[in-house]
């Protein structure tokens, strides 16, 4: 992991302190930071390959920051630190772009097990054809692309992942549990609703595009996507 470069963003220097030593030690290559503003700033000329971004900043509060970030560009995984366990926080969380999230008191391992997770799924995949299509989407794996009819649709890395899951599975249901797993990489004990925010989030942005709903949900399973038998 040495060469992973990780931007830390959190306004209390002892927690920033201990995650920067941990994850140097882990193997990391560091920068932090102690506001949005500066944590734009280094976002955009730093290049990090994941950013810990603590909610409660002090002059603006990270969803902002990750929907400024994500305005110019920038695709890096975010991850998440709140205070709060509250539902409506992780699901604002997601949907302006985030890739997930931790609650404090985080422990230490967990940090380091969630961004391993983040990195292993957001890195483009190996020895797979570069293109897959599937109805009316086409994925670019090389260049990490999803294409609408023709037209770019702009996906957080997760939702990317997300989407190539469900077309890889045409026409099968999918369990929650089986999403989870793959697209998440670890056990949220249980925890399904980032699944139907991440789904609720990526129709969204599908949907207006296609000729009808391609993600469809089988109630008390999980989800399908579905394409004619003709499809590719």
């Amino acid at each position: 992991m040495a060469n992973i470069k990780v931007l830390i963003v959190d306004d209390e220097p002892n927690i920033r302190d201990l995650l920067s030593t941990s994850l140097r030690f882990a193997g990391f290559s560091i920068h932090a930071v102690a506001n949005g503003t500066d944590a734009i700033a280094a976002a955009e000329k730093g290049e990090p390959d994941i950013i810990l971004l603590d909610v409660m900043l002090p002059d603006m509060n990270g969803f902002s920051v990750t929907k400024k970030i994500r305005s110019m560009g920038i695709t890096a995984p975010v991850l998440f630190l709140t205070a709060r366990d509250d539902v409506d926080d992780k699901i604002t969380g997601l949907t302006v772009g985030g890739d997930d999230y931790v609650t404090k008191p985080f422990s230490l391992d967990e940090i380091v097990a969630r961004i391993n997770a983040i990195i292993r799924r957001t890195k483009p995949a190996e020895h797979e054809d570069s293109m897959i299509e599937v109805g009316e989407i086409s994925i670019n794996q090389d260049a990490h692309e999803v294409f609408v009819n023709g037209e770019m649709v702009d996906l957080s890395p997760t939702e990317y992942k997300l989407l190539r899951f469900l077309m890889t599975n045409p026409n099968r249901v999918l369990t929650k549990r089986q999403i989870l797993e793959h697209v998440w990489e670890y056990d949220f004990n249980g925890e399904m609703g980032i699944v139907e925010s991440y789904v609720s989030y990526l129709r969204k942005k599908l949907d207006p595009m296609t000729t009808e709903p391609l993600i469809q949900t089988k109630r008390g399973i999980g989800y399908m996507y579905k394409v004619a038998k003709s499809g590719h």
